[in-house]
């Protein structure tokens, strides 16, 4: 649930960690906006200023789904040196008087920026109506232990400041701040800002950056030619900028980080809403912590970050382009059983190894396994049996069905270096390979290998299709975009991307393998004690020496809610498994949360009808039905459906049987080892 809009908003001041006192002196404590003479007198009286400031206006809030803040703002210090208006001041005084300060200051902290004599005469010459900023931000116990060790000319002076208070949580989509530019030297302008303004740099913070920042207010100083400062007027109050609602979870997301850092070094885990597309988790690891870049990140420690061989500043989830191993192998079924290659009770001889354009290709485990369907398959991740169909089919037939399911391209979210990931075609074989497609490509792609790349983004996207059922939700990862107000300016809608226009029988036939993987396949630790889980292990070649495990799928099996995908990435020489390196980082996710899970996927109350008081009893319950007989599937209020004018679109099917009974099963197809 989204909290009510003006709560959100208030936040924008009113939830900052600071008092209200503080925020009210804001605009009167500090001075580094523009002057400009407006009368004739200071022509004449040259130590007099009329001064415009102009006062920057807090960042609006970057939030959760229920309002819990990832990026807001707070209050933090300035130490500063004031020059008093000397009456008769030479160049050598001044230079005096403000290294005196300096060094005092430098007594009390370490931090004290260095100037030359020439910065320092220069502005008393031109800015001594204003302060001399000499640290970088203070935070409130520094504040209250150098306040009262000041002494005269040095001040503490408040300013507004972006933070972030979870710290790393979701740094890649959340973004940072960085100063719009140094404050100005020389003569004073009209309307200079109060302090450095700051502007979004990536993630959110720079997608959002005209909707997150507000407008400056205005006031007016009026300093006498002895400097003696008169009632100040405020013109304009500044008004905070615009709140954004982003779909995520901050208690889900926390608890997925935590599973990746429990079981991985560098890896990435997605959630994604079946039914509207929300995308609710998604976690890299190493993240980064955001209030390193405020208020601005030194060069040797930015270059640091990107230096670092883990990559923190490369959002894995959908940065990162992988070889989706196995995880595929549930898309070549589905294009397989939809264009009739297989079906359901088709039967493939699958040796323990293969040899294909004179290069032998294996069974994970290299043992054989005898003739098998496709859920058997699936369950037991055969490579031969996959290989055999994906060269039967040619790979310019399943990798059109991966195209429909969202593989190479971009999912359209609202992100920051988001990769569209690899499907090849013929123009790109050519090109690059300078040839057609052959056996041997067919084969390594349909087990997720070779020139194929995706994200953890569009495996759990893929997954989302087929946990649908016959639509690829748009996803989304903003919910609203609100005004300072609170009224919202952008709503996000659940609708299809596309539909998928695959037999539903299909689609049904991969669920029933991909459930059989938790219950007794590759990935049978996985099972959750509250729920029936499906799922697809996955292991797969990412560079020459480094490999990478996966698990992707949904939950729960009947009428699924929930599409996930999760990446380990193995150290050099490590052969890590999707049973036994990803399937840990998706139970530790899920069964934490067990009780959030339990009381969204629950079955919806049964229907009660109110009878008279005469009656024996005061309710009747709704029995549920018979097996066998035809349920209505719940419709969602969020359930996406066909435009009404969409008359290509298929119809959505309303209702299910419940365990039917074949009663003319198909004859078992063998295919012949031709």
């Amino acid at each position: 649930m989204i909290r009510p809009v003006f709560s959100l908003l208030l936040g924008a001041l009113g939830a900052l960690p600071v008092s209200a006192q503080e925020i009210a002196a804001l605009p009167n404590a500090a001075s580094t906006a523009g002057a400009a003479p407006t009368d004739a007198s200071i022509l004449t009286r040259r130590d007099a200023r009329t001064i415009t400031l102009a006062i920057p206006a807090p960042r609006g809030l970057i939030v959760d789904r229920n309002g819990e803040p990832f990026a807001q703002n707070r209050v933090s210090w300035q130490l500063a040196l004031q020059y008093q208006q000397f009456e008769k001041a030479d160049r050598d005084f001044v230079v005096r008087w403000g290294r005196e300060r300096l060094e005092k200051a430098k007594a009390l902290h370490p931090g004290v920026w260095e100037f030359t004599d020439d910065q320092l005469w220069e502005h008393y010459r031109h800015r001594r109506w204003l302060p001399l900023y000499i640290t970088t931000h203070l935070g409130r116990e520094q504040k209250d232990k150098l306040e009262s060790q000041l002494s005269g000319g040095l001040v503490l002076h408040p300013v507004y400041q972006r933070y972030y208070p979870e710290g790393e949580l979701a740094a890649h989509i959340v973004g940072y701040t960085g100063s719009v530019g140094k404050l100005p030297t020389g003569p004073i302008n009209f309307n200079e800002p109060l302090w450095e303004e700051t502007e979004g740099r990536d993630g959110f913070e720079l997608i959002f950056n005209k909707e997150l920042t507000g407008q400056p207010g205005m006031k007016k100083l009026l300093f006498d030619e002895t400097g003696r400062k008169f009632p100040e007027e405020q013109v304009k109050r500044p008004r905070p900028g615009g709140s954004v609602v982003t779909t995520l979870n901050m208690k889900w997301q926390k608890q997925a980080e935590k599973s990746l850092r429990q079981h991985t070094r560098l890896g990435a885990f997605v959630l994604v809403d079946v039914y509207t597309g929300e995308v609710l988790v998604m976690a890299s690891r190493p993240s980064f912590d955001l209030n390193r870049f405020i208020p601005g990140i030194s060069d040797k420690d930015f270059e640091a970050l990107k230096a670092d061989s883990t990559s923190p500043l490369t959002a894995r989830a959908y940065q990162a382009r992988y070889s989706p191993g196995s995880t595929f192998k549930s898309f070549v079924a589905i294009s397989a059983l939809d264009n009739g290659t297989v079906t359901e009770k088709t039967l493939i001889d699958c040796p323990g190894t293969l040899v294909v354009g004179g290069h032998p290709f294996r069974n994970h485990n290299r043992r054989a396994a005898g003739s098998i369907n496709v859920t058997q398959a699936i369950a037991s991740s055969n490579n031969i049996w996959f290989g055999k169909v994906g060269m039967r089919m040619g790979a310019n037939t399943f990798l059109n069905t991966a195209r429909r399911f969202g593989f190479g391209e971009k999912t359209g979210l609202d992100l920051v270096g988001e990769s569209g990931g690899l499907v090849p075609t013929n123009e790109w074989m050519m090109q690059n390979e300078r040839r057609t497609f052959k056996d041997g490509d067919a084969f390594n792609m349909s087990i997720g290998q070779g020139s194929l790349v995706v994200t953890p983004l569009q495996v759990a996207q893929g997954m989302a299709g087929i946990a649908n059922g016959g639509v690829l939700p748009k996803l989304h990862l903003v919910h609203q975009v609100q005004d300072p107000y609170g009224r919202v300016i952008r709503q996000a809608v659940p609708e299809r991307r596309k539909w998928l226009g695959v037999d539903e029988e299909a689609i049904e036939t991969v669920k029933k393998g991909m459930r059989q993987v938790v219950t007794g396949g590759t990935g049978r630790s996985a099972g959750l004690s509250f729920t029936e889980l499906c799922g697809k292990t996955g292991t797969a070649q990412w560079t020459s020496n480094r490999n990478l495990a996966w698990f992707a799928g949904f939950l729960p099996y009947d009428q699924p809610r929930y599409a996930f995908a999760a990446v380990y990435e193995g150290r050099r020489g490590e052969n890590p498994s999707g049973g036994r390196h990803a399937t840990p980082i998706v139970k530790s996710f899920f069964e934490p949360l067990k009780d959030d899970f339990k009381e969204i996927l629950a079955p919806a109350p049964k229907a009660v009808a109110i009878v008279d008081e005469g009656e024996p009893a005061s309710a009747i319950v709704v029995e549920e039905p018979e097996e066998g007989v035809m349920r209505a599937l719940p419709v969602e209020p969020l359930e996406i459906a066909p435009e009404p004018d969409d008359e290509d679109a298929p119809e959505i099917p309303r209702a299910l049987p419940v365990d039917p009974e074949d009663e003319h099963p198909d004859e078992e197809e063998v295919w012949d080892e031709d």
